[in-house]
Protein backbone atom coordinates (compact mmCIF):
# COMPACT_ATOMS: atom_id res chain seq x y z
CA UNK A 1 0.00 0.00 0.00
CA UNK A 2 1.62 3.99 -0.97
CA UNK A 3 1.78 5.45 2.11
CA UNK A 4 0.09 8.72 1.63
CA UNK A 5 2.28 10.70 4.10
CA UNK A 6 5.32 9.89 1.50
CA UNK A 7 3.44 12.27 -1.17
CA UNK A 8 4.95 16.14 -1.95
CA UNK A 9 2.34 17.53 -0.57
CA UNK A 10 3.80 21.09 -2.11
CA UNK A 11 3.52 19.95 -5.43
CA UNK A 12 -0.22 19.68 -7.39
CA UNK A 13 -1.28 16.66 -9.05
CA UNK A 14 -3.22 16.99 -12.27
CA UNK A 15 -5.65 13.80 -10.94
CA UNK A 16 -6.11 15.49 -7.60
CA UNK A 17 -6.74 18.61 -9.10
CA UNK A 18 -9.12 16.79 -11.80
CA UNK A 19 -10.58 15.41 -8.39
CA UNK A 20 -11.11 19.43 -6.74
CA UNK A 21 -12.88 19.96 -9.88
CA UNK A 22 -15.27 17.40 -9.88
CA UNK A 23 -16.09 18.57 -6.27
CA UNK A 24 -14.65 15.32 -4.67
CA UNK A 25 -13.07 14.77 -1.61
CA UNK A 26 -8.83 13.21 -2.70
CA UNK A 27 -7.36 16.33 -3.04
CA UNK A 28 -5.54 18.94 -0.64
CA UNK A 29 -5.00 22.82 -0.28
CA UNK A 30 -2.10 22.51 -2.38
CA UNK A 31 -4.45 21.26 -5.38
CA UNK A 32 -7.20 23.94 -4.75
CA UNK A 33 -5.09 26.82 -5.36
CA UNK A 34 -4.02 25.57 -8.51
CA UNK A 35 -7.31 25.23 -9.59
CA UNK A 36 -8.06 28.87 -8.23
CA UNK A 37 -5.55 30.10 -10.62
CA UNK A 38 -6.31 28.01 -13.63
CA UNK A 39 -10.13 28.91 -13.34
CA UNK A 40 -9.25 32.86 -13.26
CA UNK A 41 -7.69 32.08 -16.51
CA UNK A 42 -10.46 29.43 -17.93
CA UNK A 43 -13.49 29.97 -15.61
CA UNK A 44 -15.36 26.84 -17.84
CA UNK A 45 -13.12 24.24 -16.73
CA UNK A 46 -14.98 22.71 -14.26
CA UNK A 47 -18.09 22.44 -16.71
CA UNK A 48 -15.01 20.65 -18.66
CA UNK A 49 -14.57 18.04 -16.11
CA UNK A 50 -18.02 17.88 -15.33
CA UNK A 51 -18.97 16.82 -19.19
CA UNK A 52 -15.62 14.60 -19.53
CA UNK A 53 -17.06 12.15 -16.49
CA UNK A 54 -20.37 12.09 -18.37
CA UNK A 55 -18.52 11.34 -21.80
CA UNK A 56 -16.54 8.67 -19.74
CA UNK A 57 -19.90 7.29 -18.43
CA UNK A 58 -21.50 7.07 -21.79
CA UNK A 59 -18.78 5.71 -24.29
CA UNK A 60 -18.32 3.11 -21.34
CA UNK A 61 -22.08 1.85 -21.69
CA UNK A 62 -21.60 2.03 -25.38
CA UNK A 63 -18.62 -0.22 -25.28
CA UNK A 64 -20.20 -2.73 -23.11
CA UNK A 65 -23.52 -2.43 -24.27
CA UNK A 66 -23.33 -2.39 -28.24
CA UNK A 67 -19.70 -3.50 -28.80
CA UNK A 68 -19.92 -6.30 -26.16
CA UNK A 69 -16.63 -5.27 -24.53
CA UNK A 70 -16.05 -7.12 -21.29
CA UNK A 71 -12.68 -6.04 -20.20
CA UNK A 72 -11.10 -2.83 -20.13
CA UNK A 73 -7.90 -1.14 -19.75
CA UNK A 74 -7.94 2.47 -18.18
CA UNK A 75 -4.65 4.45 -18.71
CA UNK A 76 -4.30 7.38 -15.80
CA UNK A 77 -7.11 6.32 -14.54
CA UNK A 78 -7.24 9.42 -11.76
CA UNK A 79 -9.16 9.36 -8.51
CA UNK A 80 -11.91 7.50 -7.78
CA UNK A 81 -15.20 8.92 -7.78
CA UNK A 82 -18.70 8.19 -8.54
CA UNK A 83 -19.12 5.55 -11.85
CA UNK A 84 -15.82 4.35 -12.55
CA UNK A 85 -15.44 2.45 -14.92
CA UNK A 86 -15.70 -0.97 -13.33
CA UNK A 87 -19.30 0.22 -12.18
CA UNK A 88 -20.42 1.21 -15.38
CA UNK A 89 -19.39 -1.76 -17.48
CA UNK A 90 -20.10 -4.71 -14.42
CA UNK A 91 -23.50 -2.69 -14.50
CA UNK A 92 -24.50 -4.46 -17.67
CA UNK A 93 -22.30 -7.75 -16.75
CA UNK A 94 -21.32 -7.79 -13.42
CA UNK A 95 -18.55 -10.33 -14.99
CA UNK A 96 -16.72 -7.13 -16.73
CA UNK A 97 -13.24 -6.70 -15.58
CA UNK A 98 -10.97 -3.86 -14.91
CA UNK A 99 -7.72 -3.03 -15.35
CA UNK A 100 -6.58 0.83 -13.74
CA UNK A 101 -3.00 1.99 -14.48
CA UNK A 102 -1.53 5.54 -12.81
CA UNK A 103 1.25 6.39 -11.42
CA UNK A 104 0.19 8.78 -8.85
CA UNK A 105 0.56 7.88 -5.39
CA UNK A 106 -2.43 9.49 -3.94
CA UNK A 107 -4.52 7.95 -7.03
CA UNK A 108 -2.78 4.01 -5.78
CA UNK A 109 -3.61 4.42 -2.49
CA UNK A 110 -7.58 5.12 -2.64
CA UNK A 111 -7.95 3.14 -5.33
CA UNK A 112 -6.24 -0.10 -3.91
CA UNK A 113 -8.35 0.75 -0.78
CA UNK A 114 -11.53 0.39 -2.42
CA UNK A 115 -10.63 -2.06 -5.30
CA UNK A 116 -9.90 -4.20 -2.58
CA UNK A 117 -13.47 -5.18 -2.29
CA UNK A 118 -13.95 -5.95 -5.99
CA UNK A 119 -11.82 -9.28 -7.06
CA UNK A 120 -12.37 -8.02 -10.97
CA UNK A 121 -10.82 -5.03 -10.56
CA UNK A 122 -7.15 -4.47 -10.17
CA UNK A 123 -4.58 -1.30 -10.35
CA UNK A 124 -0.86 -1.17 -11.62
CA UNK A 125 0.93 1.72 -10.61
CA UNK A 126 3.09 2.23 -13.85
CA UNK A 127 3.79 5.21 -16.10
CA UNK A 128 1.03 4.74 -18.78
CA UNK A 129 3.92 4.42 -21.55
CA UNK A 130 5.79 1.69 -20.20
CA UNK A 131 3.20 -0.91 -22.19
CA UNK A 132 5.16 -3.92 -21.88
CA UNK A 133 5.57 -3.86 -17.72
CA UNK A 134 1.64 -3.39 -17.91
CA UNK A 135 0.75 -5.78 -20.54
CA UNK A 136 3.52 -8.32 -18.97
CA UNK A 137 2.37 -7.29 -14.95
CA UNK A 138 1.02 -10.64 -13.34
CA UNK A 139 -2.58 -8.45 -12.93
CA UNK A 140 -2.93 -7.39 -16.16
CA UNK A 141 -2.47 -10.56 -17.11
CA UNK A 142 -4.92 -12.52 -14.64
CA UNK A 143 -7.50 -10.39 -15.92
CA UNK A 144 -7.29 -9.28 -19.37
CA UNK A 145 -7.75 -11.99 -22.07
CA UNK A 146 -5.48 -10.89 -25.34
CA UNK A 147 -7.55 -13.01 -27.27
CA UNK A 148 -10.66 -11.36 -26.85
CA UNK A 149 -11.52 -7.78 -27.70
CA UNK A 150 -10.68 -4.88 -24.82
CA UNK A 151 -12.13 -1.65 -24.22
CA UNK A 152 -9.02 0.73 -23.66
CA UNK A 153 -9.27 4.50 -22.80
CA UNK A 154 -7.15 6.97 -22.72
CA UNK A 155 -10.03 9.88 -21.37
CA UNK A 156 -8.79 13.33 -20.93
CA UNK A 157 -5.10 11.99 -20.44
CA UNK A 158 -2.73 12.44 -22.97
CA UNK A 159 -2.44 16.33 -22.35
CA UNK A 160 -0.44 15.22 -19.06
CA UNK A 161 2.33 13.46 -22.03
CA UNK A 162 4.95 15.56 -22.84
CA UNK A 163 6.00 15.65 -26.60
CA UNK A 164 9.40 13.90 -25.87
CA UNK A 165 7.42 11.12 -24.76
CA UNK A 166 5.17 11.06 -28.22
CA UNK A 167 1.93 10.01 -26.83
CA UNK A 168 1.16 8.82 -30.25
CA UNK A 169 3.70 5.98 -29.96
CA UNK A 170 2.03 5.21 -26.78
CA UNK A 171 -1.47 4.72 -28.46
CA UNK A 172 -0.05 3.19 -30.96
CA UNK A 173 2.10 0.58 -29.26
CA UNK A 174 -1.11 -0.40 -27.32
CA UNK A 175 -3.07 -1.06 -30.44
CA UNK A 176 -0.55 -3.43 -31.46
CA UNK A 177 -0.97 -5.49 -28.50
CA UNK A 178 -5.05 -5.70 -28.69
CA UNK A 179 -6.86 -7.78 -30.58
CA UNK A 180 -9.12 -6.35 -33.61
CA UNK A 181 -12.57 -5.45 -32.84
CA UNK A 182 -10.99 -3.88 -29.45
CA UNK A 183 -12.29 0.01 -29.04
CA UNK A 184 -10.38 2.70 -28.33
CA UNK A 185 -11.54 5.77 -26.39
CA UNK A 186 -9.15 8.51 -26.43
CA UNK A 187 -9.66 12.08 -26.05
CA UNK A 188 -7.62 15.52 -24.53
CA UNK A 189 -7.66 18.91 -23.95
CA UNK A 190 -7.05 21.00 -27.11
CA UNK A 191 -8.08 24.65 -27.76
CA UNK A 192 -8.56 27.02 -31.04
CA UNK A 193 -6.44 29.82 -28.73
CA UNK A 194 -2.90 29.98 -29.07
CA UNK A 195 -2.37 31.91 -26.23
CA UNK A 196 -4.59 30.04 -23.77
CA UNK A 197 -2.76 26.82 -25.00
CA UNK A 198 0.06 28.88 -24.66
CA UNK A 199 -0.70 29.87 -20.88
CA UNK A 200 -2.21 27.18 -19.44
CA UNK A 201 0.56 24.47 -20.69
CA UNK A 202 3.04 26.80 -18.92
CA UNK A 203 0.79 27.17 -15.89
CA UNK A 204 0.72 23.22 -15.43
CA UNK A 205 4.25 22.56 -16.33
CA UNK A 206 5.51 25.16 -13.32
CA UNK A 207 2.38 23.67 -10.86
CA UNK A 208 3.46 20.15 -11.28
CA UNK A 209 7.31 20.49 -12.06
CA UNK A 210 7.19 20.14 -15.48
CA UNK A 211 5.47 16.30 -15.10
CA UNK A 212 2.75 17.23 -17.95
CA UNK A 213 2.23 17.59 -21.27
CA UNK A 214 0.35 20.51 -23.15
CA UNK A 215 -2.33 21.36 -24.54
CA UNK A 216 -2.85 20.71 -27.86
CA UNK A 217 -5.10 21.12 -31.62
CA UNK A 218 -7.64 19.19 -32.97
CA UNK A 219 -5.47 17.98 -35.63
CA UNK A 220 -2.78 16.43 -33.49
CA UNK A 221 -5.86 14.44 -31.83
CA UNK A 222 -6.70 13.67 -35.13
CA UNK A 223 -3.15 11.87 -35.55
CA UNK A 224 -3.88 9.51 -32.59
CA UNK A 225 -6.54 7.48 -34.38
CA UNK A 226 -4.45 7.14 -37.41
CA UNK A 227 -4.99 3.33 -38.55
CA UNK A 228 -8.07 3.34 -36.37
CA UNK A 229 -12.39 3.52 -37.47
CA UNK A 230 -13.36 6.14 -35.42
CA UNK A 231 -17.26 5.43 -34.45
CA UNK A 232 -20.14 7.65 -34.67
CA UNK A 233 -20.66 10.63 -34.49
CA UNK A 234 -17.01 10.82 -35.33
CA UNK A 235 -14.10 12.82 -33.13
CA UNK A 236 -16.19 15.81 -31.37
CA UNK A 237 -16.39 18.03 -28.30
CA UNK A 238 -16.92 15.66 -26.12
CA UNK A 239 -19.85 17.05 -24.55
CA UNK A 240 -21.59 16.70 -28.37
CA UNK A 241 -20.51 12.94 -27.87
CA UNK A 242 -23.78 11.11 -28.13
CA UNK A 243 -25.09 12.98 -25.36
CA UNK A 244 -27.75 11.65 -22.68
CA UNK A 245 -29.72 14.87 -22.16
CA UNK A 246 -29.95 19.00 -23.62
CA UNK A 247 -29.01 19.66 -20.14
CA UNK A 248 -25.65 18.26 -20.17
CA UNK A 249 -25.01 19.69 -23.96
CA UNK A 250 -25.38 23.26 -22.86
CA UNK A 251 -23.04 22.88 -20.01
CA UNK A 252 -20.09 23.36 -22.37
CA UNK A 253 -16.96 24.73 -21.40
CA UNK A 254 -15.62 27.69 -23.68
CA UNK A 255 -11.95 28.77 -23.56
CA UNK A 256 -11.04 24.82 -24.18
CA UNK A 257 -12.25 21.37 -24.86
CA UNK A 258 -11.74 17.69 -24.47
CA UNK A 259 -12.16 16.43 -28.39
CA UNK A 260 -12.16 13.09 -29.62
CA UNK A 261 -14.45 9.85 -29.53
CA UNK A 262 -14.23 6.00 -29.82
CA UNK A 263 -12.79 3.83 -32.43
CA UNK A 264 -12.33 0.34 -33.41
CA UNK A 265 -9.15 -1.76 -34.28
CA UNK A 266 -9.84 -2.95 -37.75
CA UNK A 267 -8.42 -6.35 -39.14
CA UNK A 268 -4.83 -6.74 -39.64
CA UNK A 269 -3.57 -6.31 -43.33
Amino acid sequence: MTDIRRVDLSIPSAARMYDCLLDGHHNYEVDQRACEELLESAPSTKALARNNRWFLERVVRVMAEEHGIRQFVDFGSGLPTQNNVHQIAQAVDHTSRVVYVDNDPVVLAHGRSILDENDRTAIISADMGDTPYIFGHPDFTSLIDLRDPVGVLFNSVLHCIPDKNRPKDIVGRTVERVKPGSMFVICQLVSDDAQLRHDVTEFMREQTHDSWGRVRERREVDDYFDGLVVQRPGLVDVTDWRPSSELQQRQRSIEWTEYGGLAMVPPRQ
